[in-house]
């Protein structure tokens, strides 16, 4: 499935795995890079140690490309930018801030550089900075969020640079895919489908939340603050936007709330800690391998992708008689 982004990413399939903290690390980066997608380390808030060595077990497992994300709001970021740097990762993927910094350093040593961006705006000053690519990501994913739905994002970001664009936010399998190349796009990020894979490394209790999720299961907390995070509704979430509702009194409570919640969290604490999930939690029903995903979205958006209007439309007539 040859796209731009596959090409200059160096992948067989348009498809990237979300770069989710605390949660990316070099079993599931390893596992997605080996089945032809861009397997994508976490580094925020991680130590320089801890990213030297997961970039060396996914060196281990793989041969294909890895990818490591920088948060640039990360009081280490630089280190992290140069740390990276001379690891050799072959993409590193940005968020919270401008990559303008680090943009000579990593181009210069044949760094495929894509931000993650939230509007069209962003997307053009990323385009004008040498970004390879861009990844537009619209409110429904998990993790922190911007505004824009995907459905609108994505064709604004598209109309307005001429560099590849990768669909994130609400995407998790070959409809979401086919849909993104619909709206322009020539890749896709997955964040919330891979939270349920065998090499993830997030408790049995977490991933069972996530299979169970509906639709209207998750929650944006952080809004008061500026910083909004989606994650599944629980115990946790309830009680820091109820406490939200009047952040001037509970600033303290709330901030000793936040610290650790996602690693509680990923530990197994489905009660206490932040679920961080998209609203396509509500298309994952099962446990599979990283592998089998990959090759699931690319059978199924395949085979939809051959499909003129109507036949589509006859077919999901169909699927609405089977129910």
């Amino acid at each position: 499935m040859r796209t731009r982004v596959a090409d200059t990413l160096g992948i067989e399939v348009p498809i990237i795995q979300g770069a989710m903290a605390r949660i990316a690390d070099a079993n599931l980066a390893a596992a997605v890079s080996e089945a032809g997608g861009l397997g994508i380390i976490a580094c925020g808030g991680a130590p320089l140690s801890w990213i030297e060595e997961q970039v060396g077990i996914a060196r281990s497992k793989t041969n294909k490309p890895i990818g490591a994300n920088v948060m640039l709001m990360d009081p280490n970021a630089a280190k992290v930018a140069k740390l990276l740097t001379e690891l050799e990762v072959d993409v590193i993927t940005t968020g919270a801030g401008s990559p303008a910094n680090y943009m000579d350093l990593w181009k210069g040593a044949g760094i495929k550089v894509v931000p993650v961006i939230a509007s069209s705006a962003l997307a053009v000053r990323m385009e004008r900075l040498g970004a390879d690519a861009v990844v537009a990501e619209g409110t429904e994913a998990g993790g922190h969020i911007g505004e824009l739905a995907t459905m609108a994002l994505v064709p604004a970001v598209c109309d307005a640079v001429s560099i590849p664009v990768i669909a994130a936010g609400g995407i998790a399998d070959g409809r979401g895919l086919v849909a993104a190349f619909a709206l322009g796009a020539e890749g896709v990020q997955v964040g919330t489908r891979f939270l349920t894979v065998d090499e993830c490394c997030i408790a049995d209790a977490y991933k069972d939340k996530v299979i169970a999720a509906k639709d209207s299961d998750t929650i944006v907390t952080g809004r008061g603050s500026g910083h909004p995070v989606r994650c599944l509704k629980n115990k946790f979430a309830r009680t820091v936007r109820k406490l939200e509702g009047d952040a001037a009194a509970h600033g303290d409570e709330l901030e000793a709330m936040y610290v650790g919640s996602l690693r509680r969290a990923v530990e197994g604490d489905v009660d206490n800690g932040t679920m961080m999930a998209g609203q396509s939690a509500a298309l994952v029903s099962e446990r599979r391998t990283a592998a089998d995903v990959v090759a699931s979205m690319i059978a199924e958006a395949q085979a939809l992708g051959g499909l003129d209007l109507e036949a589509l439309a006859q077919l999901n007539a169909r699927r609405a008689r089977v129910r």
